[in-house]
């Protein structure tokens, strides 16, 4: 699968499995760092593993029901080949593109008209006299041409009956890991919150109303599913009957299905998530459009999730540019906008660097539906975007752990993005910053919080 593949790759570069060398010059040693030693009082009698900044889960398992209801879905179905079309699903999604904007495309082929112009007119001539009626056709022609090979052709999908359940098989295990990651983050952090009802858009196979109904089933009574492909609403809804042909009652209650978004401004939910649903709107006034709406329907939390590429993290950043820039001409709630997770700025992205952009990710490990094609074990790596209601006071601005981390003798490597937007290479130990902060970033994971703080609440300088 490309994900999984992905995700070997990104743990294989940061240095899982070897990684690179430790080069200490180049590393920052955070300074005047609030000191964490044995009588701070800073764990209690939490053990280092469990520290106040740890997020991370080890493994995610589906439902048994839906695990099953899963499976009869596939033993009563007729599509042939049905492992090699997981595996092209699965690498066409994640390979998936934007489309690009008209704007965009003039540009680009203004551009090439001007690089081949030379090819075309013979060069005794003025470059800038007109061309010849015979030369701007064959320039045209060559523009096209280019243009057709190098820009990306974006399409809508269609989801039939079939595609619907190629894509629970490709994509519903993986999917249902990434946002209970996500949701698990506003568990930890936020053990108050107790959503009564939840907005899912783009809600597919309905693994966000499994996952929110894990995490929250006690308290939860409504989960609206909106997606416009009524094929997809059929089999989430199959697989929510235990995936029966025949009508049956809910494996649990209170969900709905629908085709669009409410209409009146009123109607607003305490969850708000749209999973990998972004890249399926078809122009960048679409998506400013649905996520101006999916914010005012927002009365807590609105979660977004992407896949872990380039793509991915670079629309939850401008998600996030449209949220906080404002802008919204109707404004039902005054309460502004507060970035929960992952940033624990609202400054620029750093990792969108216009000469080299990076993509902010993480793994979450998770066991997959139990085909005869499927490992024991994978990994998703996914992009994760929480915006909460409110001025976020109270909470504490700890650093995110970025990248894995690299433990070595005696020192300890962390790769974090501040909350001045900055990204840091903190080595750390036990001398310089305390025994209890030193196994706490040894013990820490990929996408957890470091327990960080300076003195006057300070962004932690370079050294």
């Amino acid at each position: 699968m490309a994900a999984h593949a992905a995700a070997g790759r990104v743990r294989r570069f940061w240095g899982l499995c070897g990684g690179p060398s430790p080069l200490r010059a180049f590393a920052t040693i955070i300074p005047r760092v609030s000191q964490v030693d044995n009588s701070s009082d800073f764990l209690g009698n939490v053990p280092h593993r469990r520290h106040p900044g740890v997020l991370h889960l080890r493994s995610v398992r589906l439902p048994a029901e839906l695990v099953k209801a899963a499976q009869l879905l596939v033993e009563q179905s007729t599509v042939h080949g049905l492992k090699d079309q997981v595996v092209s699903l699965t690498n066409y999604l994640w390979s998936r593109k934007r489309p690009l904007e008209a704007s965009e495309l003039q540009r680009r082929g203004q551009q090439l008209e001007q690089q081949l112009r030379e090819k075309v007119q013979p060069r005794t001539a003025d470059a800038s006299s007109p061309l010849t009626d015979a030369e701007a056709e064959k320039l045209q022609r060559r523009v096209l041409n280019r243009l057709r090979k190098t820009t990306y052709h974006w399409e809508a999908l269609r989801y039939t009956d079939e595609l619907s359940l190629v894509y629970m098989v490709a994509r519903l295990d993986g999917g249902f890991a990434a946002v209970s990651r996500a949701f698990h983050e506003i568990q930890k952090r936020v053990p108050a919150f107790a959503p009564r009802t939840l907005l899912d858009f783009g809600s597919g196979t309905g693994s966000v109303s499994w996952a929110a109904h894990g995490a929250w089933g006690q308290t939860l009574c409504e989960y609206l599913c909106v997606d416009s492909s009524a094929p997809m609403l059929a089999l989430a809804e199959r697989l929510l009957q235990g995936g029966s042909e025949s009508p049956r009652a809910p494996l649990f209650p209170g969900v709905y299905f629908r085709q669009f978004l409410p209409v009146s401004p009123k109607v607003k939910f305490d969850l708000v998530v749209s999973a990998f649903s972004l890249n399926e709107l078809p122009s960048l006034a679409e998506r400013r459009e649905t996520i101006q709406t999916l914010w005012r329907k927002t009365d807590g939390f609105l979660v977004l999730v992407e896949n872990g590429t380039k793509e991915g993290h670079q629309m939850l950043m401008e998600a996030r540019e449209i949220i906080l820039g404002g802008g919204d001409k109707v404004v039902h709630d005054p309460r502004e906008a507060h970035v929960f997770a992952p940033c624990p700025h609202h400054l620029p992205c750093p990792r969108l660097n216009p000469k080299q952009p990076l993509p902010c990710n993480y793994l979450q490990a998770y066991h997959p539906l139990p085909f005869r094609w499927n490992p024991a074990l994978k990994e998703e790596l996914f992009s994760f975007l929480i915006l909460r209601r409110g001025p976020g006071a109270g909470e504490e601005p700890w650093p995110r752990i970025t990248q894995a981390v690299l433990g070595r003798v005696q020192h300890v490597h962390c790769h974090l993005c501040c909350a001045d937007g900055s990204l840091q290479h903190a080595v750390i130990t036990a001398r310089r910053h305390g025994r209890d902060l030193y196994r706490c970033a040894r013990l820490s994971h990929w996408g957890d919080r470091l327990p960080v703080t300076t003195p006057h609440g300070e962004a932690v300088p370079g050294e």
